[in-house]
């Protein structure tokens, strides 16, 4: 099969996701979707006929998952890097969904988007503070990694283009926990949040996180996800558990209930 290239360090590669049902396109080096997109994916509770947008959407992999799950969504991906985003208006086109993508910085959106407003604002923001550490060598993912935008910036920024009783998720290390609790205070409410960790005895690693436009439920702490069986990694066998391979492979949703 022809490889693409987008501008890219080296020709794309085509990686399966849901069980082959999304085929994606994305960069053989820099930032490669994993996991992630998905579990965000699987933990939206959107019905056919919504608006989604989806903040920093690299090459499509989480806002496409949920179209694939959720048919007749009103789909839109913002991103600021423009091969990503070239990436991500091809897999939408191959994997035939609609998706409007918009290059752009978060920070700047153009006019006719900060005119919107939507049922859903997911995101799966930059894990680490530019702050702290060190920069990736590849460009496109030193951005996806760190960026330059604050945490606050993107919650504050999802949280303006919520509909009323909209909800707004994410995914992110579980270090930022707090900033992000501190940063939607008094912005949204009925809080909800999943921990997600690799194994049953390990501490999680991140969590994914629900908030309403106006909402009053209390905020709830639900039982952490555990991605695989047994303590330790035992070989090159699958080893997710049964739950997290249903996501992966089967596109089954992942309740923000408990």
């Amino acid at each position: 099969m022809a490889r693409l290239n987008w501008g890219v360090t080296e020709p794309d590669t085509l990686d399966a996701f849901l069980g082959g049902r999304l085929q994606i396109r994305q960069p053989r080096r820099g930032y490669r979707a994993g996991v992630d997109p998905v579990l965000l994916a699987a933990s939206i509770v959107a019905k056919p006929g919504q608006s989604v947008l989806e903040l920093g959407c690299g090459v499509g992999t989480a806002i496409l998952c949920l179209g694939r799950r959720v048919p007749g969504l009103d789909m839109t991906g913002v991103e600021l890097q423009p091969d990503y985003a070239n990436l991500a208006r091809h897999n939408a086109k191959a994997n035939d969904l609609p998706l409007n993508v918009i290059t752009a910085d978060l920070r700047a959106l153009p006019a006719e988007l900060r005119q919107r407003r939507f049922d859903h604002v997911i995101m799966n923001p930059p894990y680490f503070n530019r702050g702290a550490g060190t920069s990736a060598i590849d460009p496109g993912r030193d951005t996806a990694l760190g960026g330059d935008t604050p945490l606050t910036d993107w919650l504050d920024i999802g949280a303006r283009r919520l509909a009323p009783k909209g909800y707004l998720t994410l995914i992110q290390r579980i270090e930022r926990l707090p900033e992000a609790l501190i940063a939607l205070q008094g912005r949204l409410g009925s809080i909800v949040i999943r921990p997600v960790a690799g194994r049953s005895e390990r501490a999680p690693g991140l969590f994914i996180l629900r908030a309403r436009q106006e909402g009053r439920a209390p905020f709830r702490l639900l039982p952490t996800l555990v991605m695989h069986i047994g303590a330790t990694h035992d070989g090159d066998k699958d080893s997710y558990t049964p739950q997290v391979a249903a996501i992966l492979r089967n596109g089954a949703d992942l309740p923000m209930t408990g």
